[in-house]
C-alpha cells in the first residue's frame, strides 16, 4: 500500500487503483483530490477539513463519499449531506475496498476544557490516522501517524503515544508549525525515544506500508 504525504495532517492510501484520502484541509494540496471519490476526516477544524474543497470535489465527482462524525456531518450542511456518511467510535466498515475502524471519540484539551469537540480517528488496514488525539487502541496498528506540533501536544505526550501504540513504524503528521529546525529536534527525539522506526516524509513524497 502506497501512503502520500501532504502538507500538515492530510495523507492519501492508494492500493491496487483504489484510494482513500484522510484529513484534507484547508492547507491541502489540489493534487491530493485527484481521482478521489472516498475521504475520511477525523473531526471539525479546518486543517482537517475544507467545506469548500470538499464541495468542489462533489461537483466533480457526485459519487464522492465523506466518512465523518455526526458532529462535521452538521458542519458540512445541505449542500454536502449527499455525499457524508456518519460513523461513530467502535464502527467497523469497508472503504473503497479498504477496512476501517472508528477508534477514539474526543478531541485532546488545549486549555480550560477547550475545544471539546468530537474527534475520530481511524485504522485503515493498519495504518492509524489520530486526527487531534492521543487515543491508543486496542486493536494493532503496523504504521502510526503520530502528531508532532500542536497547541495541544508536548514532544514528551507524542512519545509516550508512539510506545503506547506499539506500531512497527511511525510518520510524522500534524506537522505544518514546525520550522526545519523544529522538524530535526522532533525527528531527532523521536528516532531515539519513540522505539519504533519513525521518519518524515516529505510533502508530495510517498512511502510502501
Amino acid at each position: 500500500m502506497r501512503l502520500i504525504k501532504f502538507t500538515h495532517a492530510a495523507v492519501r492510501l492508494e492500493r491496487d487503483g483504489r484510494s482513500v484520502l484522510l484529513d484534507p484541509g484547508i492547507f491541502t494540496e489540489d493534487e491530493a483530490y485527484d481521482g478521489v471519490s472516498h475521504i475520511l476526516v477525523t473531526h471539525e477544524h479546518a486543517d482537517h477539513v475544507s467545506a469548500e474543497k470538499l464541495a468542489a470535489q462533489l461537483e466533480r465527482d457526485p459519487a464522492l463519499e465523506v466518512y465523518t462524525s455526526a458532529a462535521v456531518a452538521r458542519q458540512l450542511g445541505d449542500a454536502l449531506s449527499p455525499a457524508v456518511r456518519t460513523v461513530e467510535v467502535g464502527d467497523r466498515f469497508a472503504v473503497n475496498g479498504f477496512a476501517v475502524e472508528a477508534v477514539g471519540g474526543q478531541h485532546a484539551e488545549i486549555y480550560e476544557g477547550l475545544p471539546g469537540c468530537a474527534n475520530i480517528g481511524f485504522i485503515v488496514d493498519g495504518v492509524y490516522h489520530p486526527g487531534d488525539a492521543l487515543h491508543v487502541p486496542s486493536s494493532e496498528v503496523a504504521t502510526l501517524l503520530v502528531p508532532t506540533a500542536a497547541p495541544w501536544l508536548k514532544l514528551a505526550e507524542g512519545l509516550d503515544f508512539v510506545r503506547a501504540v506499539k506500531p512497527q513504524r511511525a510518520f510524522s503528521i500534524h506537522d505544518a508549525m514546525l520550522s526545519r529546525i523544529g522538524e530535526a529536534g522532533v525527528d531527532n527525539w523521536m528516532k531515539m525515544k519513540g522505539g519504533t522506526e519513525y521518519a518524515r516524509i516529505p510533502v508530495g513524497s510517498s512511502v510502501e506500508v
